[in-house]
């Protein structure tokens, strides 16, 4: 091999050396890394309010999110963790403004600040005991908490944690700016108390939550319900008013199908009212024909017989009226014997009636001039004549007292008193008939008997009363 090859086989094996040994010394920071390269010297700076110009002699160099190159044997690397850390709070025993002791868990979210200021005190502070973060964080932050927690009361911390943790941050925030950490955000997830103070203290507000709760299910079953009913109510008209829809459709329908089925028979009435019409006005055309043919061969010769007959008659009346004044003239020329011969007429009825009423007046005459005698006689003769009429008269009115019996054709009479109750019966129609006489006419025929007992013993015996057994009917008697 001769010395030329082996002199560029020399040069590119440094060359690729050399490129190896840039490239192993060429590092990049990754997105949640800082490097802080040490050995180089420091860098001016100008102060942009002030405009005063001062050298970095820190001799850190910060590199966030590129690269670098570290010089071999001047300067060394070195890598600090920016990432967030999730970091429990716990403190125990915490006394509140009003003495209460509570316990209070929460959480902080902690990370080294992004400027190079931060990243180099946080690198100055915790570069070679990067977990220590943690530990400093809860201790600034557990002291911060006790610090806020005794200037507010548990009802406050729980009414407003939000700004209580506000408060924690800002009491923290000095302590952990000043180590290069930044508290991105701090919660607090839970508080306790020691005893039952906070039971005691949300017992009011569970009842009146409950209360509430149970106001809010009533409302809310009542408004379930009232809709409930709405739907049911708006599906009853929803119902309602298909129904009367259908209803309404189907009487449509219905006097639509009737129309159309008394479509053919009113038009065939129409028809047969048209032909009707026409069959009138020709049977009026045929009457007033019949009635113009009735005048000229029926009424009018009627009428000119009727006038024909008419001046007849009454030609035939004035004829005989004529006739009959002419009668009546020849009756005035012979009436005169006429009027002798009634005359003669009339005196002989006359003279028959003069005779006729002399006899009347000679008939009454005598008969006033007997009754005066027979009155005469009476006077004369006293209550024996009387006696004498009485017993004449007597008969006849036992005779009708005994009528109503003699009427029947056959009588059963039933009577403890046997057949005397019936001769005892008309003996008391006689003496009923006696006082009606006495009553009527003031004659008191018993007394007047009484009176002529003793004087008319010849005449005291009476004829038996005409019984009805002498009208030959027959009267059968029982007991």
């Amino acid at each position: 091999m001769s010395s030329v090859v082996i002199a560029i086989i020399g040069v590119v094996v440094l060359v690729v050396l050399l490129a190896l040994a840039v490239i192993t010394r060429y590092k990049v920071a990754g997105p949640s890394q800082a490097f802080i390269i040490t050995g180089r010297r420091g860098k001016k700076s100008t102060d942009p309010v002030t405009g005063r110009t001062s050298i970095d002699n820190s001799g850190q160099k910060v590199v966030v999110g590129g690269g670098v190159f570290v010089v071999p044997f001047v300067q060394q690397k070195f890598t600090l963790d920016l990432s967030s850390r999730h970091i429990p709070i716990a403190v125990r025993g915490a006394v509140t403004l009003r003495g209460v002791k509570s316990n209070l868990e929460g959480v902080a979210i902690v990370k080294v600040g992004g400027s190079e200021d931060a990243i180099r005190a946080a690198a100055q502070r915790f570069l070679q005991q990067q977990d220590g973060i943690v530990g400093f964080t809860q201790e600034v932050l557990s002291g911060a908490l006790r610090a806020i927690v005794g200037r507010m009361s548990v009802e406050d911390i729980i009414r407003d944690r939000a700004a209580f943790a506000g408060q924690v941050a800002e009491e923290a925030e000095a302590s952990l700016s000043g180590q290069g950490l930044i508290l991105d955000a701090f919660q607090i997830q839970d508080i306790t108390t020691e005893g039952s103070y906070l039971e005691d203290l949300g017992r009011p507000e569970a009842a009146r939550a409950k209360q509430e709760a149970d106001i809010a299910e009533a409302i809310a079953r009542r408004a379930s319900e009232q809709a409930r009913l709405k739907a049911a109510e708006e599906i009853a008209i929803a119902e309602r008013t298909f129904y009367l829809k259908q209803a309404e459709i189907k009487a449509e329908t219905e006097a639509a199908a009737a129309k159309a089925n008394a479509a053919g028979p009113l038009a065939e009435a129409a028809r047969q009212q048209e032909v009707l019409g026409e069959q009138e006005k020709v049977a009026e055309r045929q009457a007033a024909l019949t009635d113009r043919e009735l005048d000229t061969k029926v009424r009018k010769p009627a009428d000119a017989a009727r006038y024909q007959a008419e001046q007849e008659a009454e030609a035939r009346r004035v004829a005989q009226v004529k006739e009959a004044e002419a009668e009546a003239e020849r009756s005035r020329l012979t009436g005169q014997g006429e009027k002798l011969h009634r005359s003669a007429l009339a005196d002989a009825v006359r003279i028959e009636g003069e005779a006729e009423a002399a006899a009347i007046a000679a008939k009454g005459s005598a008969e006033a001039e007997a009754m005066q005698k027979k009155a005469d006689a009476f006077a004369q003769y006293g209550d024996a004549a009387v006696l004498q009429m009485v017993v004449e008269v007597l008969p006849s009115v036992v005779a009708k007292a005994s009528e109503p019996l003699s009427a029947i054709d056959k009588m059963t009479v039933i009577s403890t008193d046997g057949a005397s109750q019936l001769s005892r019966t008309v003996a008391d129609n006689v003496a009923q008939g006696m006082e009606l006489l006495n009553s009527t006419t003031g004659v008191d025929l018993s007394a007047l008997l009484q009176g002529l007992k003793g004087k008319t013993a010849a005449l005291a015996e009476v004829p038996a009363p005409a019984s009805a057994a002498a009208n030959g009917e027959q009267i059968e008697i029982k007991d």
